[in-house]
């Protein structure tokens, strides 16, 4: 049975419905994917990046305390951080959205 999102140290149940949102339903999906793909995606649902978000995920899938992230290992994170939050696209439009998009009544992205 998987274990919830939830399990994972620093990870309560708001991130764990940010990433439900974003597909990811599992601690053991999550591992397994990494935390720079599941931030990828939790951005791509149109969630807003955040440093701190970021890197409290990879301290809790390393096992360690949120506050733990200090100094070159920081900066480091940061860099990746940038990365991801510069290649992230906007999940395409969906719904009554997507139909307004195609005949020109939402500007196209």
């Amino acid at each position: 049975m998987p274990s919830p999102i939830s399990t994972i140290r620093n990870l309560g149940p708001v991130t764990e419905s940010a990433f439900a949102r974003a597909g990811i339903n599992s601690a053991e999906e999550l591992r397994e994917m990494g935390a720079d793909e599941a931030y990828r995606r939790l951005l791509k649902t149109g969630q807003r990046p955040h440093f701190i978000g970021y890197y409290v995920l990879v301290m809790g899938l390393q096992g360690r305390p949120w506050n733990d992230c200090k100094g070159k290992e920081k900066a480091e994170l940061r860099s990746r951080f940038d990365a991801i939050k510069a290649n992230a696209t906007r999940a395409p439009l969906a719904g009554i959205e997507a139909e307004l998009n195609k005949i020109g009544v939402v500007p196209r992205t």
